[in-house]
């Protein structure tokens, strides 16, 4: 046997056959967190005029906002130097509100996939989140972890000490030896950056440690109310949430593995192009009712539902009968790797005939929702 330098990798030979070593002792899938390096974003790269709850761009994340100003939530290029990540998500204040209720930013994770750091028993584990930070603002901010099964609560604070400054932030929350999680596919914790609060979420204590949740200790540390100011900007990318007491470096996926994984959440059948781009093919059950099978390319968490853009001739069909554009899709037989789209009374064709269906308009959308 003989040794052989691999780009400064000790390896062993045997043969033809190169044999390199795990030279960094770290597990694979070590992060909790989906997308944590924000970098699949297939609703879009930005969405301006956000006033409520919902998941805008950056895949499995959601931002919660109740009466706390306006915001524009975008995937951006701008991201600590040096550290091998492409996209941030960037939370900018486009109109401010001085009496807020709750902003939050947060990742929802199923019960099935926590089970192993043993939450509930005398062997519950602690964890480390990890996460690159950026903000106009210096103070404090809050980072919390709510137990949806048990509602249950442990909250942390971190600062920004240099505004408009990329900063790495790391946070150890103690194992919680009360409440075991449930093993399904529902929301089990929810990982919640604090950004703005109101009178509900003040007043309390950030003691650090699990408890019954308490609202008023949600936002109780921070310093910072993100919907103050339209200058205010919040920038994230890098998050991590892993077993231990200490962070490990970010994990990286290949690109495909993880869009693979947000499609278990949210899945794009097609957007529209310039032209028209094919959906599915498809029939008519009768002369008004087109159908059309849907198999997605990851079963979905739940039984999704629809996700489109309508309009006026978002979408044609292509039969027997030459070209019809219609505007819509309803669902039927929905389940968690197939469904079936169709539109009724849009458009006119031949019972038992086959149907090419396309988009017809370059805002038209259709994807499968399955999130948290």
């Amino acid at each position: 046997m003989s040794t052989l330098k691999v780009d400064s990798i000790e390896s062993r030979t045997s043969g033809n056959r190169v044999v390199l070593p795990d030279t960094n002792n770290y597990p694979p899938f070590r992060n909790i967190v989906i997308n944590g390096d924000m970098s699949v974003a297939q609703r879009g790269t930005s969405t301006a005029s956000i006033t409520s709850d919902g998941y805008y761009t950056v895949d499995r994340f959601k931002l919660e906002n109740s009466s706390s100003g306006t915001f524009t939530m975008s995937q951006s290029t701008d991201v600590p130097s040096g550290q091998g990540f492409v996209n941030s998500m960037k939370l900018d204040c486009t109109t401010a509100d001085a009496s807020p209720n709750y902003l939050i930013f947060s990742q929802r994770i199923e019960g099935q996939n926590l089970q192993y750091i043993k939450k509930g028993t005398a062997n519950a584990e602690s964890l480390t989140l990890s996460f690159w930070v950026k903000c106009n603002e210096t103070g404090t901010m809050q980072v919390n972890i709510f137990d949806a099964d048990n509602t249950r609560l442990i909250c942390k604070t971190y600062t920004i000490d240099t505004a408009d400054t990329w900063e790495k932030k790391t946070i150890t929350f103690a194992g919680d030896t009360t409440g075991t999680l449930d093993n399904d596919n529902l929301r089990s914790f929810q990982l919640e950056w604090f950004l703005d609060g109101g009178a509900t979420y003040t007043g309390g204590s950030v003691t650090g440690n699990w408890e019954a949740r308490d609202n008023t200790n949600r936002f109780a540390g921070a310093t910072i109310n993100l919907g103050d100011n339209t200058a205010n900007e919040w920038y994230i990318t890098g998050v991590q949430l892993e077993v231990g007491d200490s962070a490990t470096p970010f994990e990286f996926l290949p690109h495909d593995v993880n869009l693979q994984r947000c499609y278990r959440y949210y899945e794009t059948i097609v957007e529209g192009v310039a032209g028209n781009k094919c959906i599915a093919m498809g029939g008519y059950y009768d002369s008004t009712s087109l159908y059309l099978p849907i198999r997605y390319k990851v079963q979905k968490r739940a039984t999704p539902s629809l996700d489109q853009v309508t309009g006026t001739n978002f979408y044609i069909r292509y039969s027997n009968s030459g070209a019809d554009e219609f505007n819509q899709f309803s669902t039927a037989r929905m389940g968690r790797d197939s469904g079936l789209i169709y539109n009724q009374g849009q458009t006119a064709g031949t019972s038992g005939f086959i149907a090419d269906v396309s988009t017809n308009d370059a805002t038209s959308f259709l994807a499968m929702d399955a999130e948290l």
